[in-house]
């Protein structure tokens, strides 16, 4: 019992890092989605063009508070618009 409970907090050590890693990398990745779509998207509709749909709004608002689930939003509004994403580190 105590060797699988050493064992549960090793994998536990372990994972945490890699979690936050990744939690990081998709912060990243959001603001840099954030960051094309008010560049090229979010300018347009200020120029009195087709303003961006309400989903994509939507997940930049959420990119903006942390929340990287507002990410295939964002992707798919610039993907119709004919942009290239920015990398994923």
């Amino acid at each position: 019992m105590n060797t699988s409970l050493k064992a549960m907090v090793a994998v536990a050590l372990f994972a945490l890092p890699a979690a936050a890693f990744a939690q990081s990398s998709d912060a990243q990745y959001c603001k840099a989605l954030v960051d094309k779509y008010e560049q090229y998207l979010d300018m347009s509709s200020k120029r009195g063009q087709q303003p961006q749909g309400i989903e994509a709004r939507a997940g930049v608002e959420k990119c903006k508070a942390g929340d990287p689930s507002g990410i295939p939003e964002i992707e798919k509004a610039l993907k119709d618009a004919k942009y290239d994403l920015p990398p994923r580190t």
